[in-house]
């Protein structure tokens, strides 16, 4: 008995190694994607830990600043529809996060909320920025978060796009991707083997309406999460504990506070937005019908006025 099932445990194995490398990808030069994917709005910084941070500094240089970042495994792309509605009246700082984008792998690999919240500190240090509101969609509102609470004085205003930070009462379904990220054995996997069908099906998890999930969308995630270090970087990060600093310390976020949020997000669903706005005192809470996880590219004409009137708003 014991020898049939070592053969049949080896035959698995045999199969899963062939499976593997039939569905193998390899990485993407940087180089490769910076041509692709960066273009005449984008710049490079080197900051005092060493890291090349991918930035967009768009709208009149005099005008208030507002620093934007993204979610897990996206890119300062999915601000694009806001720096359309915003940078006439706004200079709108977007930056591709630590293990993101075409900022990509750091010195130090520190993915942690703290880390990327110390990273953001560089990189508008580097920018000699002294005043500004920050904003975050789901992890990077958890970040923009967790800068505000670590570096009190800081920023002016926050806005909260479905943001990380407070888990939901009700289920969630954070999609295949996510899910896989999180399985161990399976997630070493995902180093070599990253189907554009897992982005395209993430996606349409994300986005309440399919039709938003365009194929240029689908080949911007799966190629920039297959720059040279990413996936790796990107490992580590869903290896981490869970970080609750942000949900017990949220109380401590003294600054006008916008928070919005889509009915239809499955990734993080909208009762976690009535516990934002029940531990930050004052904040302001507008919820998205018809919109799921990224409300700034779903309903981006609406989400932008909001942010807009509130920025524009004196305390």
């Amino acid at each position: 008995m014991l020898k049939w099932l070592g053969r049949i445990l080896a035959a698995l194995a045999v199969l899963l190694v062939a499976g593997g490398l039939a569905l193998y990808e390899p990485d993407v030069p940087r180089a490769e994607l910076v041509a692709r994917y960066g273009g005449p709005q984008s710049h490079f910084i080197t900051l005092t830990s060493g890291a090349v941070a991918h930035y967009r500094d768009q709208g009149p240089a005099d005008a208030p600043v507002l620093v934007l970042l993204h979610g897990s495994n996206a890119s300062l792309h999915t601000w694009e529809p806001w720096v359309k509605a915003l940078a006439g009246d706004f200079r709108v700082v977007s930056v591709d996060l630590p293990g993101h984008g075409l900022t990509g792998a750091v010195p130090g690999d520190d993915y942690s909320q703290k880390g990327m919240a110390g990273f953001v500190l560089e990189f508008v240090q580097a920018l000699k920025l002294d005043t500004f509101a920050i904003g975050g969609n789901s992890m990077g509102g958890g970040v923009a978060a967790r800068f505000v609470i670590d570096n009190p004085g800081r920023a002016t205003k926050l806005i909260l796009v479905d943001s990380a930070g407070f888990p939901p009462k009700t289920p969630s379904d954070p999609g295949l991707g996510f899910r896989l990220a999180r399985l161990p054995v399976i997630q070493n996997l995902l180093l070599v083997v990253t189907p554009r069908s897992l982005f395209a099906a993430s996606l349409k998890t994300a986005i309440a309406d399919d039709g938003l999930v365009t194929d240029a969308m689908v080949d911007r995630y799966w190629l920039l999460n297959r720059m040279a270090g990413t996936r790796a970087a990107s490992l580590k990060r869903f290896q981490l504990d869970p970080d609750t600093t942000v949900q017990s310390r949220a109380g401590e976020i003294a600054i006008p506070t916008l928070i919005l949020w889509g009915a239809k997000d499955t990734l993080i669903p909208v009762d976690a937005a009535s516990s934002w706005q029940a531990a930050v005192k004052g904040s302001q809470l507008i919820v998205y019908p018809d919109a799921g996880h990224v409300p700034m590219e779903e309903v981006a004409e609406t989400s932008a006025a909001d942010a807009a009137k509130f920025l524009s708003a004196t305390p």
